[in-house]
């Protein structure tokens, strides 16, 4: 079992009220059955590279078809290149005749790639700890929030969400959803939110900011409307929205979280790149990798932009969103 969040103590200048202590989350499911989900989830990764490892001999050969089936499964040049020069390396340190084996040191191999991006979100240094999420429609960011929400209050976490997706409607209707599923009177503090028919999103966001302050939250998430990285205009507001949360709070926002598809492969590290760039992001949350061929995104994330993945997600469920596991996702890829 493993614990969704890290609780840091409160920063001096932000101790005005004492913050008590976090419970922990409820249990998490069996370590097993999360890997059987995740081992399922990356299946049509994990089979097309496994096939390389069914011969009997190691030769050019086989490193030319595992070459092929990282960049299928959108690794990318960068992390494939690198990927094959260490194994190559640990093959002849290892003495390895046996294609099993060179499997067990690719899986090493990946797990040492990605380790980097393996960190867990601290919450507590601040108050309120004020996230920023962002990402393109259809990613999956305001029920990646939702699923957020809903352990930090099992947590024992008071969470403000600040509906700024004011263009689209079905996203208000959609956190205060999760807002009303986590608030259970007696079991843990109240999730509120703070949402406007229509207006600026950079507004609700300030509002939500200060009525966090006001009301003793530990947690503040604005979720924002989903932007294209081509489109500027757009990706112009999310940066005002980002300004005006620090007006609202000094060094806020603390967290700016990337929501992101993993089935959109190569696209997904663009997106990472862009929303970067412009935003500068501090973690990410995969989704969706439950069914993707692409899995191997990740190490192109981690080879060209190693930020932080906080939590991926193989399923629709609760408890479907979990802690990154650099080792375990190496596993799940090669088994």
């Amino acid at each position: 079992m493993f614990s969704f969040f890290k609780k840091k103590p409160v920063a001096p200048d932000a101790a005005a009220a004492p913050v008590a202590p976090v419970a922990p989350p409820p249990p998490a499911p069996e370590r097993g059955s999360w890997l059987d989900k995740l081992r399922g989830g990356l299946r049509k990764t994990s089979s097309s590279i496994a096939r390389v490892f069914t011969g009997t001999q190691i030769d050019d050969a086989l490193y030319e078809d595992l070459e092929a089936a990282l960049l299928m499964a959108d690794a990318g040049v960068k992390a494939t290149e690198f990927l094959l020069s260490d194994l190559k390396r640990r093959v002849k340190e290892e003495r390895a005749t046996d294609p099993a084996a060179v499997k067990g040191l690719l899986a090493d191999a990946v797990a040492e790639l990605l380790k980097p991006l393996e960190k867990p979100l601290q919450v507590g240094e601040h108050r309120p700890m004020v996230m920023m999420v962002v990402g393109v429609n259809g990613a999956g960011k305001t029920t990646s929030i939702g699923k957020l929400t809903r352990h930090l209050a099992d947590g024992g976490q008071k969470v403000l969400l600040a509906a700024a997706d004011t263009f689209r409607a079905a996203a208000r209707e959609q956190l205060a959803v999760w807002a009303e599923r986590a608030d259970r009177p007696g079991s843990r503090p109240a999730v509120e939110i703070v949402s406007q028919e229509s207006g600026d999103p950079a507004a609700v966001s300030f509002d939500a900011v200060v009525a966090g302050q006001s009301r003793g939250c530990d947690v503040v998430i604005a979720d924002t409307a989903g932007r294209l990285t081509t489109q500027t205009h757009l990706m112009e507001e999310l940066k005002k929205i980002k300004r005006v949360i620090g007006k609202a709070q000094a060094g806020a926002p603390h967290e700016v979280l990337l929501v992101v598809d993993g089935n959109t492969g190569q696209n997904a590290l663009s997106q990472v790149k862009a929303f970067d760039d412009a935003l500068q992001l501090t973690g990410l949350v995969v989704t969706k990798l439950d069914g993707t061929a692409k899995g191997g995104v990740l190490a192109a994330i981690a080879r060209e932009r190693p930020i932080p993945v906080y939590f991926i997600g193989v399923g629709e469920k609760l408890e479907d969103l979990q802690t990154f596991d650099a080792r375990e996702f190496a596993q799940a890829l090669l088994s």
